[in-house]
């Protein structure tokens, strides 16, 4: 199986996780449960577990952490999204 190179270098390594997080989209709205596939200093991967139409800026909350998020790419359910 061949082996495609990233399209984009990561600036720091990133850690592997499989942890539940919630995306806040609006502090009126409810929040949306998501799970943390990869996390570095820099970014996230983060698995929508399904097909849920989110803005391209939002917080993410994980465990006492909210970051504030812009939406690099999407692919299915997955996303990754830039600190």
């Amino acid at each position: 199986m061949p082996m495609h190179p990233r399209r984009h270098a990561r600036v720091k390594p990133s850690g592997l996780v499989s942890r539940q997080a919630k995306i806040i989209t609006d502090p009126r709205a409810p929040v949306i449960p998501c799970t943390l596939i990869d996390y570095s200093p820099g970014g996230a991967c983060v698995d929508l577990g399904g097909q849920v139409n989110i803005p391209d800026r939002f917080e993410l909350l994980h465990v006492n952490t909210k970051k504030r998020c812009r939406i690099a790419w999407k692919r299915g359910s997955r996303i990754g999204v830039v600190f």
